[in-house]
């Protein structure tokens, strides 16, 4: 379902951008692979499109024969900066809701060969507050490629609780500098998205259940 789904990805009407990818054990950058977690991100010209697929495409049929849980998460983005595969997939949408707090960010990079011994080192420094920090609601690590193509995705209830984290957080202060000090990226991208509908489960539970479909327009 990994290998053999590019074949049906790269045709799909309306999508003009997709990366399928496993997952780390855990939350956040991992590099031992959980074998029962896969991420599918797109990029639609249209809500209606997207629609079209996770309804009808016999892609998404197949995949619920293999799956126990499914859930999938609608975003607009509010900024992204950097690219993923040479490209700037996420353009910023105007259409935001202002009363909707809710946040998640993407974060994702190709490590440099010669770097990802430091990378690696500073990993669990960077992440040990994650966890425990107020207002994450969920995150996971996911990557195309495991050990040198990585992302973490996170969901927070507001920009101030993601903020908290990124900057506060020493150990991820840390990381931070010596990002910059070591060059340890081949190719970077950080973007921020407004979760604005949310169906299925994860873990038994309904994440987000302010955003079911029905609540979404």
């Amino acid at each position: 379902m990994m290998q053999f789904a590019h074949s049906d990805l790269k045709k799909i009407e309306g999508q003009n951008f997709y990366k399928l990818m496993g997952s780390g054990k855990g939350a956040g950058f991992n590099p031992f692979p959980d074998w029962e977690v896969y991420a599918l991100l797109q990029v639609w010209d249209s809500e209606e499109a997207a629609d079209l697929f996770f309804n009808e495409s016999s892609l998404m049929q197949r995949y619920r024969e293999y799956t126990s849980e499914v859930w999938t998460l609608y975003l607009k983005n509010i900024r992204a900066k950097g690219t993923w595969s040479g490209k700037t997939p996420f353009i910023k949408n105007e259409d935001l809701d202002p009363k909707n707090p809710l946040l998640a960010v993407i974060t994702r990079a190709t490590i440099k060969r010669r770097r990802l011994v430091d990378f690696w080192k500073y990993v669990p420094d960077s992440q040990s507050r994650l966890q425990t920090n107020p207002g994450l609601i969920f995150t996971k690590g996911i990557g195309e490629v495991p050990v040198l193509q990585m992302a973490t995705f996170s969901l927070w209830e507001n920009q101030e609780s993601m903020q908290e984290y990124a900057y506060a957080a020493r150990g991820h202060k840390t990381a931070i500098k010596k990002t910059r000090e070591l060059d340890w990226y081949k190719e970077e991208l950080f973007s921020r998205f407004q979760p604005y509908c949310s169906e299925g489960i994860w873990e038994g539970k309904e994440p987000l259940p302010q955003l079911k479909k029905k609540n979404k327009h």
